[in-house]
């Protein structure tokens, strides 16, 4: 799941009121049945038609009976087109693209060779997958307008009169540049970046030939100076951003990716509020790592402002007292964040931050491949409904993998859990995403599927006598997240071989001390555990599982955690997440390293 956002250089527009709460149909009526099935072919129509004459679609073997079936027909007016992508077209995995993707990786990179290639023209950025899992990262070609929607999404943004400032804490740094060669010798820079940098950029106009025009530059609105964007390491990166929040008493939004980013930033704060204050009230950028080619840029942004020095250091840090943003920023009424699934888990601890009136917002869900969901009701933050002009069909996770199996929209079952499978206009063709959603219905005013984010369906604990995937894991920890227990800030799952049996072994930061049950949890947990499968029970009364362990790392491992990972695998800040199952040895070894209690 990765957040996507269209920050605008002017006057924001912010959730006021609330809108009418919608309710999801179990079913679809007759009449709304044939809307999306009309909307549904002309989406696909106009993918088809668009990537048609990619050399992808001219030459791949995964298209082949396709491109025969279609050669001599319209396949931007004929209908029949539709029932042969359905019949012919197969599933399609990473693999499929690698060798094509790695065209534009070659030296040099020609555009004879690569114009046209996975869709019309050139990518106007690569997005990197965030390997959460410990894979090797995969690149995405991503071509403009491939990231629309349906239709607008009037619960999530509606207009308000901004007279403030708000602070969007998104990285804009790239990993690497594409140099695409001319027959002229003229070169044309295609950045490598995480998908919510490429995005901004692409929505923006910021390409990387401009960047040195807008090293000094304040965007109208915005907190932060452009140029710290470009700071690429975790903790100065959010130290610069919650240092020029800080400075601004007007702010009434906060825009990042993850909520647990969020309280990476609060938790910062708090360990170098003096640093900060002293900046403020001095006007200096402080002395901190890793921020030396953008210093002189966030300088010439910097006042001095001891008056404001002196009303933060009257309030305290952010830990000093409930509700302490409202204090901090009097006009801050949004934080816009993903704060679903394994995210929830900060929730508290953020709300007790940010105190009961601030709105807290989700951007929706979706991958590096694509986005695919806007929130169903501004308030819900975890129910999203399908909206995107990419092509969404659906595997039930209970089937085999095959392209007879695929189902349409209008084939769910609101109760079951299935796999998205995209066709976009970025040149993918049922591409199988390893997402696992739980449908709950349909949206009552265009028919689209209506879900909840389950889980990664690679992302599971298996062991020789159980699988433990990552919504099982979220329930269990769900079950001992109490007060008179143990009240978690983030976690994460490991299969624990340490003794025999092997079993499922929780890792936890937690916020405050450790509750007096806290010797109930490990069998509170086995008895969530139990509850996800029926199996468990008879491999434990047969001495081949045991209860589930819980150990506690110190307080920042998690954030500490993100920073080291994305230093190992070069990533853009905001993208790294600790994953609700650890399956990478090396990353479960740093973990196990800062432990300091086991239940």
């Amino acid at each position: 799941m990765f957040p996507w956002f269209s920050l605008p250089s002017h006057r924001p527009t912010l959730p006021m009121t609330s809108p009418p709460i919608v309710h999801p149909l179990t079913s679809l009526p007759p009449q709304l049945l044939a809307v999306l099935k009309e909307a549904t072919d002309q989406r696909l129509q106009v993918v088809i038609g668009a990537n048609i004459t990619s050399h992808y679609a001219s030459s791949s073997p995964d298209l082949a009976d396709f491109r025969s079936t279609v050669r001599d027909k319209d396949v931007k007016q004929d209908s029949t087109v539709l029932s042969d992508f359905r019949n012919l077209v197969p599933l399609t995995d990473y693999e499929a693209y690698r060798p094509w993707v790695a065209k534009f990786f070659e030296s040099p990179c020609k555009l004879s060779e690569v114009e046209n290639l996975l869709a019309p023209g050139l990518p106007k950025y690569f997005a990197v997958s965030s390997s959460t899992s410990g894979s090797k990262p995969k690149h995405f070609a991503r071509y403009i307008g491939s990231t629309g929607l349906m239709r607008a999404s009037e619960n999530v943004v509606r207009s308000s009169t901004l007279t403030g400032t708000i602070a969007p804490v998104f990285t804009l740094s790239h990993r690497d540049i594409v140099d695409v060669i001319t027959a002229s010798g003229e070169v044309k820079r295609i950045p490598v970046t995480i998908a919510s940098s490429g995005f901004l950029r692409n929505c923006e106009g910021w390409t990387v030939n401009t960047d040195n025009t807008r090293m000094t530059s304040m965007i109208p609105y915005h907190a932060a100076p452009w140029a710290t964007g470009l700071i690429s390491h975790h903790r100065s990166f959010l130290l610069i951003h919650g240092l020029f929040a800080l400075a601004n008493p007007t702010l009434e939004g906060i825009y990042m990716t993850f909520i647990t980013f969020f309280m990476d930033m609060i938790c910062y704060m708090q360990e170098e509020w003096d640093m900060l204050l002293s900046s403020i009230r001095d006007g200096i950028i402080p002395d901190i790592d890793h921020i030396d080619h953008v210093r002189e840029y966030l300088q010439v942004n910097m006042r001095a402002d001891p008056q404001r020095a002196n009303e933060l250091a009257s309030i305290g840090p952010p830990f000093s007292f409930p509700a302490w943003a409202p204090r901090i920023w009097p006009k801050l009424n949004i934080l816009h964040c993903i704060c679903s699934g394994t995210f929830a888990t900060a929730l508290p601890k953020a709300r007790s931050v940010i105190g009961p009136n601030v709105d807290l917002t989700s951007p929706g869900y979706g991958c590096t491949e694509c986005i695919i969901g806007v929130p169903f009701n501004l308030a819900d933050l975890d129910v999203f409904v399908v909206n995107t002009t990419n092509v969404v069909e659906y595997l039930d996770v209970a089937d085999s993998q095959r392209h007879e199996d695929i189902l349409q929209a209008w084939d769910l079952q609101p109760g079951k859990l299935y796999q998205p499978v995209v066709t976009t206009r970025d040149g993918l063709w049922r591409y199988v995403i390893d997402d696992v959603l739980h449908v709950i219905g349909f949206d009552p005013r265009d028919g689209l599927p209506v879900f909840r984010y389950h889980g990664r369906k690679n992302l599971a604990i298996r062991s020789q006598y159980a699988i433990i995937t990552e919504g099982d894991v979220v329930k269990v920890t769900q079950a001992i997240n109490e007060e008179d227990m143990l009240r978690v800030q983030e976690f994460t799952t490991v299969l624990d071989r340490r003794e025999l049996p092997e079993t499922i072994g929780i890792i936890f930061e937690i916020t405050g001390d450790i509750g007096p049950n806290a010797n109930l949890a490990r069998q509170k947990a086995f008895e969530a555990f139990l509850l996800t499968n029926d199996d468990h029970q008879r491999e434990f009364d047969a001495g081949r599982l045991r209860l589930p362990t819980i150990r506690i790392v110190k307080p920042g491992t998690f954030s500490d955690y993100r920073r080291w990972r994305g230093e190992q695998l070069n990533t853009g800040v905001g993208q790294i997440k600790v994953p609700a199952v650890m399956i990478d040895p090396a990353s479960i070894e740093w973990l196990e390293e800062r432990v300091v209690k086991e239940l």
